[in-house]
């Protein structure tokens, strides 16, 4: 995928949404991953020409894992974004010292509290998630089958106990083409260290949908529009009857 793809879908989210104010500051968190690079690249680019001015912040949450952040900085230098790394000992606390057998849901509370607090002492106002258009359908299917109910997480996020507002700009992008774009400009992607990782309920979801996506063609697509649908309150375009948020603080 070309950037100027990549700026178009990541525009028409955020006008669909709106989820760009003027004056905004937004903290993207940085995990390394294909994704969060992504993002970050285009929220730099939209920048440039988008008509409601805003600032951006790059927030690296660390585990605890020694990692060279040599080549992110790089990245960063070039899209003219300050990049903050937040040090904690969140691997140590939930492998060796909680020994969790179910380790994602306390890491990612930790992970959130920690770059939530980070974004704030930078002065932020907004935070920007870089899930995609499958894990918006991936979340979907483990809400049905794991607990009974149509969910999946919302375009914009109001989270009361931090006064911020979560924005997810890369909602309409596929993870192919996050892919494809993160080899074509060479994002300094690095792999995941953290011993939990490609072992998650995620993963199986994500399996599900490759298969039935073979057996039966346009399956994937098919998911994503009936989330568009509006079947999903907090999914509604501004202005629709019905629109709520609902705060992921503790998700």
């Amino acid at each position: 995928m070309r950037l100027q793809q990549l700026l178009s879908y990541v525009r028409r989210a955020v006008d669909d949404y709106k989820m760009i104010k003027e004056g905004d500051v937004i903290a993207v968190g940085i995990s390394g991953g294909k994704d969060s690079l992504t993002l970050l690249y285009a929220l730099a680019q939209l920048r440039r020409f988008y008509p409601e001015h805003y600032e951006l912040k790059a927030i690296s949450v660390n585990l605890g894992y020694e990692i060279d952040y040599t080549a992110i900085r790089e990245l960063c230098d070039k899209l003219q974004v300050e990049l903050t790394i937040v040090p904690t000992q969140i691997a140590e606390i939930v492998f060796d010292i909680r020994k969790e057998s179910n380790p994602c849901s306390l890491c990612a509370k930790l992970r959130k509290g920690a770059f939530n607090d980070a974004a704030k002492s930078l002065g932020c106002n907004k935070i920007a998630y870089a899930h995609h258009k499958d894990d918006v359908i991936e979340t979907l299917l483990m809400s049905l089958v794991f607990e009974g109910r149509i969910h999946t997480f919302s375009p914009v996020t109001y989270l009361d106990r931090t006064d911020l507002t979560l924005i997810r700009p890369l909602l309409y992008v596929n993870e192919c083409d996050v892919r494809g774009f993160a080899n074509k400009y060479t994002l300094p992607v690095f792999r995941n260290p953290c011993p939990a990782d490609g072992a998650t309920k995620r993963e199986d979801a994500a399996e599900w949908i490759r298969n039935w996506d073979k057996a039966a063609p346009g399956v994937r697509d098919r998911l994503f529009r009936a989330v568009l649908s509006g079947v999903i309150p907090e999914w509604r375009l501004p202005g629709e009857p019905g629109t709520s948020a609902v705060d992921e603080t503790v998700k």
